[in-house]
């Protein structure tokens, strides 16, 4: 007797419907898994036994085969051991065959009939929901993530048994049904890290707002101590919420790795994501052998920090080329093409010089002038062009860190600003899917709605000739003063939008290294006079 069940196999983020065919036949008695069953699968059929065992199902003792189709795609993990399970009840015909065709099934059994959760659910629900399903029943412990994927069922199970008398109609199962809706914007929790424990540091602050509000990538070269690491850290707390679909794309990346909490169904804070520099390749931007997503793919929609961004394998820093530009990572292998997403705001921070001390007042650099280049030049010019704000952070002095320090403005100034920005990005791309930010604009984008005055231009034009930056600093550049324009509400890029995104742009100038190793000092800061300055107190009643 034949009994088809479906389940589904990852293929990068998305499910792939496989059918599970189980055939009975007479024979001596042996349980054999073919279709590219990957260890943990062929594993299964003895867990697959056990669990009908305990449960009190007695199997004839004949021959049985199960093929997971299509067979060209590699099965991976425990997911199949529920629908095997109920393939072989239906093919020995104790139950019938027909309610099985209207879902879509994925659990792992325990000895004792116990469904265990997996991973992978959400990607499993989107393909039933596509698929014309009527629904998907998974274990109890995945039933509010898969109840995220609107028009379908979602039965939860506990047990085996529960499967059992639901599809045979004696004990109706009751579908899960999600507390709240699919609200546009979700409400996010007060962030831990806040922008006033950094003391000083103003402009870079202004910086990163600016960052922020287009979603741009930056680097910040400066001596240790000096707030590199604190500033990157409290980025996401001035990002604007995630809407429910950005939610939905990074949830189902943390749910093919299982990273989701027990009681999380929803990635409702933006990722940061911090990898050591030791990291591979494959370990930042997705493969290996089982091809998995990489720690850029985990700060989709997030922020990737890259800290001390010369000590990473050259190797590792040139794989982030294409990626940064096209917000995806294509990996081909042998029997699998797969895409990850990786729309993430990348924030590098380096030292100046091994010891960390170069050019820095008041401090003296033990290192070779032949080393702090070579450091240098550890990060390519490809790679630095393809980052929006590379700033200089200088120590702190003195009278920003004592406790008569002036009071510096929280997060939520920041973020209030930045959210303005981003609605009026938001209704300037309505029409363009995929483009949520400035900086996700193509070219054809750029030169629609990156409208400049007649000082703008040629002020961009001079800094082309002066500074030899390539085409695409031309776009990041306007893209980036687009950016300041919406900061400060006005639609035409003017003279101080294009002043500031220029002086954003000190390390990858033509004469940056050369006026650096031979003494000479970096591009002055005024660059940051004309932006608004925060006034007023920012502390609490409760603080006064």
């Amino acid at each position: 007797m034949l009994a088809r069940v479906r389940s589904g196999a990852l293929m990068g983020i998305d499910a792939v419907v496989v059918e599970c065919e189980v055939d009975m036949a007479l024979g001596l008695p042996y349980f054999n898994v073919v279709g590219l069953p990957e260890g943990a699968v062929r594993e299964s059929k003895v867990r697959v036994v056990s669990a009908l065992k305990n449960c009190g199902f007695e199997l004839p003792s004949k021959r049985i085969t199960v093929n997971l189709a299509p067979a060209d795609i590699r099965k991976e993990g425990a997911a199949f051991e529920l629908p095997i399970a109920l393939g072989v009840l239906a093919a020995a015909k104790l139950m019938e065959e027909e309610p099985l065709s209207r879902y879509l099934f994925g659990g792992e059994l325990a000895l004792d009939g116990w469904v265990k959760p997996i991973k992978g659910v959400l990607p499993l629900a989107v393909a039933a929901r596509d698929g014309g399903y009527e629904g998907v029943m998974v274990p109890a412990a995945n039933a509010a993530e898969a109840s995220l994927v609107e028009g379908i069922q979602v039965l939860s199970v506990q047990h085996l048994r529960e499967a059992v008398d639901h599809l045979t109609g004696e004990k109706p199962l009751t579908p899960f049904l999600r507390e709240n809706g699919s609200p546009t914007l979700l409400r996010r929790r007060q962030a831990p890290l806040d922008m006033s424990d950094v003391r000083g540091q103003g402009d870079i602050k202004t910086a990163l707002e600016l960052a922020a509000a287009g979603g741009h990538n930056v680097m910040l070269c400066g001596p240790p101590g000096s707030g590199k690491t604190m500033l990157a850290r409290r980025l996401p707390g001035i990002l604007p919420a995630m809407t429910f679909e950005e939610a939905l794309e990074v949830t189902k990346i943390y749910s093919v790795l299982g990273l989701l909490g027990e009681d999380q169904a929803l990635m409702r804070e933006r990722p940061f994501r911090a990898p050591h520099h030791t990291i591979s390749d494959a370990g930042l931007v997705g493969g290996g052998p089982a091809t998995r997503p990489g720690e850029l793919s985990l700060a989709h929609h997030g922020v990737l920090f890259l800290d001390e961004l010369p000590e990473f394998r050259k190797n590792v820093l040139e794989v982030l080329r294409q990626p940064l530009e096209e917000g995806s990572i294509h990996l081909a292998r042998a029997t699998q093409h797969v895409t990850y997403p990786c729309r993430v705001m990348m924030v590098a921070a380096m030292n100046p010089c091994p010891c960390g001390y170069f050019n820095v007042p008041g401090r003296r650099c033990k290192c070779l002038e032949h080393r702090v280049f070579d450091y240098h030049s550890r990060v390519s010019g490809p790679l630095l062009d393809r980052i929006d704000i590379t700033l200089q952070t200088r120590p702190v002095e003195y009278h920003h860190i004592s406790r008569n320090g002036e009071e510096e403005p929280p997060s939520t100034y920041y973020r209030e600003r930045v959210e303005a920005a981003r609605e009026r990005q938001r209704f300037r791309f309505r029409d363009e899917p995929g483009v949520y930010c400035n900086a996700q604009m193509p070219v054809r984008l750029v030169h629609r709605y990156c409208k400049l005055s007649l000082l703008a231009e040629k002020k961009l034009q001079v800094a082309m000739q002066s500074f030899g930056l390539s085409a695409r600093a031309h776009d990041r550049i306007l893209k980036l003063a687009l950016s300041r324009a919406d900061l400060e509400g006005h639609d035409r890029i003017e003279d101080a939008d294009m002043h500031l995104a220029i002086g954003c742009r000190q390390i990858d100038r033509r004469d940056w290294m050369h006026a650096n190793i031979h003494g000479g000092t970096p591009p002055p800061r005024d660059v940051f006079s004309q932006v608004r300055r925060p006034a007023g107190d920012f502390r609490s009643p409760e603080d006064s």
